[in-house]
C-alpha cells in the first residue's frame, strides 16, 4: 500500500516542482492575449472557464490508454509503476504542456503547424498525414472498446455481436454531433458531468482494495520482469503503457483547449496537470491488475478470456457490487468516448488548417467531417487487436516528434532544451527499437541486433539535433517564424 501512495505522492510533487520548472522554461506571458480572446469565432475559438477546460482536457486525453495500457503493463510487475511516475513527470506532462502552449503561441493551430514552425516544412507535411491517421485509429479504437463493454451491460436482448453493432452506431452518431457542433455546446457541458463517473471509477476502486483488505502487490515490489509469457520490458512495456505515461495522441487534443484558455498562466494546471491526473488513473489500474489478481498468471488468464475489458468488468463488479460496479464501468466507458469524439474533432481541425477551409460555416464542417466518418466506419471492420497494436507504436512515435519540436522551440527562444531533448532521445530509442523487434513489423529482428540499432538511432538523432541547435539563431520572438530544419 505504501508503494502505491508513494507513487501517487511523487506524481503530485512532480506537478508542483517539475511542472513549475517546465512553465518557467517556456516563459508564460500573462500580458499576451490568447487565441480565445483574439480569434473568437463561437465554434472552436471559445473562451471557457479554466476549471471546465481542465476537466475537458483530462477527459480528452484519458481514453482507454490509462486503463487498458496499465492493465496490460501490470503483467510486467511493479516496474510498470516506476515508468508511469517517471514517464508522466519528465516526458508525458512536458510533452502535453509544450504541445498546448506552442499552439497558444501559434494562434491555436493544430500540432502539425507547431511542429512545422520548429522542424521545417517536411516535418509539417509528415505530421499532417501521420496525425490524421493516428486520430482515425484512436477514434475507431475508442468506438469499439466502449461498444463491447456496453454490449455486455446493456445488450437490448440481442446477441453480443449484434449488440456491439447497435452500440457502435449510437456512439458514431454522438461522435458526429460532437465533431461538428460548437465546442461549448456538447463537450463543454457534458464533460464536467462525466468527471463524476471518472472519480467514482478511480478513487472508488482503489478505496475498495483497502476496505476489502487486499494485500497490495502480493508478489513484492521488486523491479524484476514477471511477465507470464516472458515478454521483455524493453521496449514493449514503454509502448504498452502509452497514455498513462506519455502519448502523442495528447498533442492532437491540447490545441483544442489552447483555443479556449483565457490566460497563458492556465497552461500548467490544464496541460501539465491533466497529464499528472491521467498518470494517477494509470497507477490505479496498474495497481488493480497487480493486487486484485494475486499472480501475473491469474491476470493473464482473465486477459486471455476477454481482454482488458473483461478485467475491468470483473474488478469493478467484485469490488463495488452490481450498482457501484456499473457506475465504475460507466466511468471506463465514458473515458474512451470522451476521447474518441475529440479525436474526430481534432482530425477535422487539422484538415481544415492544412486545406485552409474556414470552419465557422456548418456546411464547411460537414464537408470535412462526413468523409472522415466514412473512412472511420471502414476501419471498424478491421480486427481490434491489430488496430490497437499499430495505435501504440504510432502514438509513441508522434509523441517523440513533438518532444523534438519542443526542444527546438526552446533553442529558438534561447532557453535550455534538456527538459525536452532528453525525453525525446529516450522515446526515440523506444520507438526505433520497437520498430526493429516487434513481430507486427517487417524487420522483426532479434534483440541482439534490434536493441543496438534502436540505441544507435536515438544517439544519431541527438547528434543531429545538437548540430542543428548550434546553427539555429536565437530569435527575440519566433512565434511567426518558420523552422530552420528540413
Amino acid at each position: 500500500m505504501f508503494y502505491f501512495f508513494f507513487a501517487v505522492a511523487a506524481l503530485i510533487t512532480g506537478y508542483f516542482v517539475y511542472g513549475k520548472i517546465v512553465e518557467s522554461s517556456f516563459g508564460v506571458d500573462t500580458c499576451r492575449a490568447t487565441p480565445a480572446c483574439r480569434l473568437a469565432d463561437g465554434v472552436d475559438y471559445v473562451k471557457m472557464n479554466p476549471k471546465t477546460i481542465y476537466m475537458v482536457q483530462l477527459l480528452n486525453i484519458a481514453g482507454l490508454g490509462p486503463i487498458f495500457g496499465p492493465i496490460l503493463g501490470a503483467l510486467y510487475g511493479p516496474a510498470a509503476l516506476v515508468w508511469i511516475v517517471l514517464g508522466s513527470i519528465f516526458a508525458g506532462a512536458v510533452h502535453d504542456y509544450f504541445s498546448g502552449m506552442m499552439s497558444v503561441r501559434y494562434d491555436g493551430k493544430s500540432i502539425p503547424d507547431a511542429v512545422g514552425h520548429n522542424l521545417g516544412k517536411f516535418a509539417k507535411q509528415f505530421m499532417n498525414v501521420f496525425s490524421v491517421i493516428l486520430l482515425l485509429l484512436v477514434g475507431v479504437v475508442f468506438i469499439l472498446g466502449p461498444a463491447k463493454l456496453l454490449a455486455v451491460k446493456i445488450g437490448f436482448n440481442l446477441d453480443k455481436n449484434m449488440a456491439v453493432v447497435v452500440w457502435t452506431g449510437i456512439i458514431f452518431a454522438y461522435y458526429f454531433l460532437a465533431t461538428i457542433l460548437p465546442v461549448d455546446k456538447i463537450i463543454g457541458r457534458l464533460y464536467p458531468l462525466f468527471t463524476a463517473c471518472l472519480l467514482i471509477m478511480a478513487f472508488g476502486l482503489s478505496t475498495m482494495l483497502i476496505v476489502d483488505g487486499y494485500t497490495f502487490f502480493p508478489n513484492g515490489v521488486g523491479l524484476a520482469n514477471v511477465h507470464p509469457k516472458g515478454l521483455p520490458i524493453w521496449p514493449l512495456m514503454f509502448i504498452t503503457i502509452a497514455c498513462g505515461a506519455i502519448s502523442g495522441f495528447h498533442a492532437t487534443q491540447s490545441p483544442m483547449m489552447a483555443r479556449c484558455i483565457p490566460d497563458e498562466k492556465c497552461g500548467r494546471p490544464i496541460f501539465y496537470g491533466a497529464m499528472i491526473g491521467e498518470g494517477i488513473i494509470a497507477l490505479v489500474w496498474a495497481t488493480l491488475g497487480m493486487t486484485f489478481y494475486q499472480t501475473p498468471e491469474a491476470l493473464q488468464a482473465t486477459l486471455a478470456s476477454g481482454g482488458p475489458a473483461a478485467v475491468v468488468d470483473q474488478v469493478a463488479t467484485t469490488l463495488m457490487g452490481p450498482i457501484g460496479g456499473f457506475l465504475a464501468i460507466i466511468g471506463v466507458i465514458i473515458l474512451p468516448i470522451s476521447s474518441g469524439d475529440t479525436a474526430f474533432r481534432a482530425a477535422r481541425l487539422i484538415i481544415a488548417d492544412f486545406s485552409k477551409v474556414e470552419q465557422k460555416s456548418i456546411a464547411k464542417r460537414l464537408l470535412i467531417a462526413i468523409p472522415l466518418f466514412v473512412i472511420g466506419f471502414i476501419i471498424t471492420k478491421t480486427d481490434f487487436n491489430i488496430i490497437w497494436r499499430y495505435f501504440g507504436f504510432a502514438n509513441q512515435t508522434l509523441a517523440t516528434i513533438v518532444l523534438w519540436a519542443s526542444a527546438m522551440y526552446l533553442v529558438r527562444h534561447g532557453k535550455a532544451h534538456w527538459i525536452a531533448s532528453v525525453p525525446a532521445t529516450f522515446m526515440t530509442a523506444v520507438c526505433a527499437t520497437y520498430l526493429c523487434v516487434a513481430p507486427e513489423f517487417p524487420l522483426h529482428m532479434s534483440a541482439d541486433y534490434g536493441y543496438p540499432i534502436g540505441i544507435a538511432v536515438a544517439a544519431a538523432c541527438f547528434v543531429w539535433f545538437m548540430l542543428a541547435a548550434r546553427n539555429t539563431p536565437v530569435e527575440v520572438d519566433a512565434v511567426d517564424s518558420p523552422g530552420v530544419i528540413g
